[in-house]
């Protein structure tokens, strides 16, 4: 007999003991008996492969799901992540905070170089003061007044303190220094120009339109002259400013003058009298003529009247009346001078 046949004897065997145990009778065949078998055995193998699966699928040691995601374990390695890139990011900026230091010492260093070379070498020593600009105000002064001088290093005055030095001239409004490297220097001025005189102690101030102090002399320019200001005589000297109240007149005069300036009449105007506000007045010597032009108001139409009187009363010494009011019923009229 084979190991084979031997082996389903067996098994032959041990089934109908089963059954004899089990006091039950063999109904079944033998086949039939082996497939159950087969099957419980097979039932029994997966119990056990599920109970194994269940067994390896948890490491109770460390509560660790086998095959799933570990979420502890993801948090502490993102945390890992996070300190690490911090770390990085603060020793990127002490990285970049000492090139930092290192590119400002470095340029420090290279202008500090710059300042040493500039101020100590001769190519930089002055040869040329060149002023611009300037009428009234001689050229040597204007240098003077800035304390550049020549063979001095181009980069050690101060322009602004110079620019200062040089406003002293109450002529000098406004200055601009350049320096032209390597040793030029350019002082471009704007000056002030006289527009009116006034009357002082037997000689005349200079005024200029924004009420300025420009010079006291003795020689009368061919300016208008001013009559009636408040500002003291002992406070009318070169560089200063007449007073506040003289200034705003100041402003009534500058309206007058552009009137008359439109009507062609602005060189003949000799005088300008400002001591009655309500009634300002001007007098033309080649026209022997004052014409009171009221408080300012309507200037422009007022002249229109002066223009035709002017030319109606020509050679008449006399008095021009505009100081009413032209939407009422006042007329501008003549009055000729008689007293001889």
């Amino acid at each position: 007999m084979s190991k084979k046949q031997k082996q389903k004897l067996q098994k032959e065997q041990e089934v109908n003991l089963y059954y004899f145990d089990n006091g039950q009778e063999q109904e079944e065949t033998i086949d039939d008996m082996m497939k159950r078998k087969k099957a419980k055995e097979r039932e029994k193998r997966i119990e056990e492969r599920k109970r194994q699966n269940f067994d390896n699928q948890f490491d109770f040691d460390t509560e660790t799901v086998i095959g799933m995601t570990n979420k502890n374990k993801i948090k502490q390695e993102e945390q890992k992540k996070k300190e690490l890139a911090k770390k990085q990011r603060k020793r990127n900026r002490l990285i970049k905070r000492i090139k930092g230091i290192l590119k400002l010492f470095l340029l420090l260093g290279v202008i500090t170089g710059a300042i040493v070379f500039a101020t100590c070498s001769p190519i930089f020593n002055i040869t040329d003061i060149e002023v611009l600009n300037n009428n009234r105000v001689a050229s040597d002064t204007i240098i003077s007044l800035s304390e550049i001088s020549t063979n001095e290093n181009i980069f050690r005055f101060i322009a602004t303190k110079a620019s200062n030095s040089i406003k002293q001239n109450a002529y000098i409004e406004d200055v601009k220094i350049r320096r032209v490297l390597p040793n030029k220097v350019q002082i471009e001025v704007i000056e002030r120009e006289p527009k009116y005189s006034v009357p002082v102690l037997g000689e005349f101030a200079y005024i200029s339109t924004q009420g300025y102090i420009l010079e006291i002399a003795q020689n009368e320019l061919n300016l208008p002259v001013i009559y009636g200001l408040q500002t003291a005589e002992e406070n009318i000297t070169a560089g200063n400013r007449i007073q506040e109240e003289d200034l705003e007149a100041l402003e009534m005069i500058l309206k007058i003058m552009s009137a008359v300036n439109d009507s062609g009449l602005s060189e003949k105007v000799t005088s300008i009298d400002i001591s009655n506000k309500n009634d300002y007045s001007i007098y033309m010597q080649e026209e022997r003529k004052t014409i009171h032009l009221g408080d300012g108001s309507n200037l422009s139409n007022k002249m229109l009247y002066v223009m035709a009187i002017l030319e109606e009363e020509k050679d008449v010494a006399g008095e021009i009346f505009a100081n009413g009011d032209l939407n009422s019923d006042f007329r501008v009229y003549f009055r000729e001078d008689v007293s001889g």
